[in-house]
């Protein structure tokens, strides 16, 4: 899969490194020439350019990456990026970093986001999950809510402890993906009995979260977000 970044300070850096590890192929476009460092990342491309400008990405050939991570520290930035890397490029995935919580409102489909990530926001979900059982947990939107990555950690007294996954009545547009017990990443099959402690990632509907809740625990308190 082909990559750009746009951003190559300590955030664009590190998820190319991360990307490069996993055998993708990455370029990084930077517009402040001091922080091309083409010895921090050596398996990267290189394009020193402003990605808000279309005859820039044009020129970085921006039409062949499968895949645009705006990563720049200013939020403007960022959106000009994936709405231009959207409409002009038709590129199929756009991730965006959100760099000041307050301007999470705008990154939506509408500035050609597919994805946009926060780190206030990961790290609290990532807290949420670690501590608490019995609650469904988003941990991320895709898509502005279309879908959303969820996490329940399942408590004791949950009807569904010992039971097989085809006896769970899951809402409609709802998918588990994974089980994780313990050291264990289990794959879930139709006769995979639950177990007290299990956690469970789920791809659900932003509109049936709630349900979901009332499905998996003892007492049906709304989804926490």
């Amino acid at each position: 899969m082909r990559v750009a970044i746009v951003g190559a300070g300590a955030v664009g850096r590190s998820i190319a490194g991360e990307l490069l590890g996993n055998g993708h192929s990455v370029m990084l476009i930077e517009k402040n020439g001091q922080k091309v460092r083409t010895r921090a990342v050596p398996g990267a491309e290189w394009v020193q350019a402003d990605a808000c400008e279309v005859a820039s990405l044009e020129e970085a050939q921006l039409s062949t990456c499968d895949v645009v991570i705006a990563a720049t520290g200013d939020d403007k930035a960022n959106l000009v990026v994936s709405l231009l890397a959207k409409t002009e490029f038709a590129v199929s995935r756009v991730v965006a970093r959100v760099k000041d919580p307050r301007n999470e409102w705008l990154y939506t489909e509408a500035w050609g986001v597919d994805v946009a990530v926060s780190t206030p926001r990961v790290l609290a979900a990532l807290v949420e999950e670690a501590v608490t059982v019995g609650d469904v947990v988003r941990l991320m939107s895709f898509r502005r809510g279309a879908a959303n990555l969820v996490e329940i950690t399942l408590a004791e007294d949950t009807p569904w402890v010992g039971r097989p996954l085809r006896e769970v009545p899951l809402p409609r547009e709802t998918v588990l993906t994974t089980i994780l017990r313990g050291e264990r990443v289990i794959t879930p099959s139709p006769d995979e009995p639950l177990e007290a402690g299990d956690e469970l990632l789920f791809i659900t509907h932003g509109e049936v979260e709630e349900e979901l809740q009332r499905v998996l625990c003892a007492e049906g308190r709304a989804p926490r977000t």
